[in-house]
Parts: structure tokens; C-alpha cells; sequence
């Protein structure tokens, strides 16, 4: 259980200084940008209550608030996903599954782990960014980075599934 615990700590950690450090500054054509930092949320095993994912999300969203000066935009959008995450889960595993399971190509197959995925990386990219714009006046200037935000953030997330296998 502890181990569990410092390895979480672990990723906390190092996502933070990566997106803080890193990817915050990287803008590609001014338009996408990684939130790399919610595969920490994806991440979770799915036996995991809802108030303990979302206590995790919130204190994740806070800090990258903190480093990225963005008062709750980041806390906002990680809690939505986090509350999202087990409906999407269920929408997207496999049925005959063990009842907790961490999230990954080795557990859940390719397919399914990419519509997941992608599907929340687009509900986190679509909370942020409208926080962000505020306004639906441009609303497909919003469309188009929330759609390249998720390619990025979705492309970054397979990558590291990848090496990590």
C-alpha cells in the first residue's frame, strides 16, 4: 500500500516539473499544446473510489495552477475528468475484465485503451480550454485547439504506453 502510494508521489512529481517546465512553454503553431500531466488521472486503477480520484485530481490541477499561474482552470478541468473517468472506463473496457485493473494497452487491448483515452483527453481539453476562452464567440478557434490539444495529448500518452511496455 505504501508503495503505491510513493510510486503515485513519484509520477505527481515528475508530470509536474515536465508540464510546468517543459510543456507549458511548448506551443505547436500557437494552437496545440500537451496536457500530459492528466495521465497521472488515466492512470488510476479502476477499483479506485470516485472521491479518492477526485481528491488526487484536484490537488494535481491545483499545483499545476500554482507553477502555471491559472487560477483553477487546470483544477477545474482535472476534477471533470476525474469525475467522468469511471463512467468512461466502463464505457470502454472490456466486459469480461477483472473488476480492478489498471488502465493500459496490456490490460485493456489497443482499441479500447485508445477510446478511452481519447475520450477523456478530449473532455479535459474541452473543459480547459473553454474555461480559458470563456466566450463561444470564436467558437471554432476553440474546436480546432481542442481537437489538435487531444492528437498532442493523445499522441504523448501512446508514447509513453510504449516505452513503458
Amino acid at each position: 500500500m505504501i508503495i503505491t502510494y510513493i510510486h503515485r508521489i513519484g509520477w505527481f512529481i515528475g508530470l509536474v516539473l515536465l508540464q510546468v517546465l517543459i510543456l507549458n512553454s511548448v506551443h505547436i503553431a500557437g494552437y496545440a499544446t500537451s496536457f500530459l500531466y492528466i495521465y497521472f488521472i488515466l492512470k488510476f486503477s479502476s477499483g479506485t473510489s470516485r472521491n479518492e480520484l477526485m481528491l488526487w485530481a484536484f490537488f494535481f490541477g491545483l499545483t499545476i495552477d500554482i507553477f502555471s499561474d491559472t487560477p483553477g482552470m487546470n483544477a477545474a478541468a482535472t476534477v471533470l475528468l476525474a469525475f467522468l473517468r469511471p463512467s468512461l472506463l466502463r464505457l470502454f473496457m472490456p466486459r469480461d475484465n477483472p473488476d480492478s485493473l489498471i488502465p493500459s494497452f496490456k490490460t485493456m487491448g489497443i482499441s479500447p485503451f485508445l477510446k478511452y483515452t481519447t475520450a477523456s483527453v478530449f473532455a479535459h481539453s474541452l473543459a480547459l480550454l473553454s474555461i480559458e476562452f470563456f466566450s463561444f464567440t470564436s467558437i471554432w478557434l476553440l474546436l480546432l485547439r481542442v481537437l489538435l490539444c487531444t492528437i498532442l495529448t493523445v499522441t504523448c500518452i501512446i508514447a509513453i504506453e510504449v516505452i513503458k511496455k
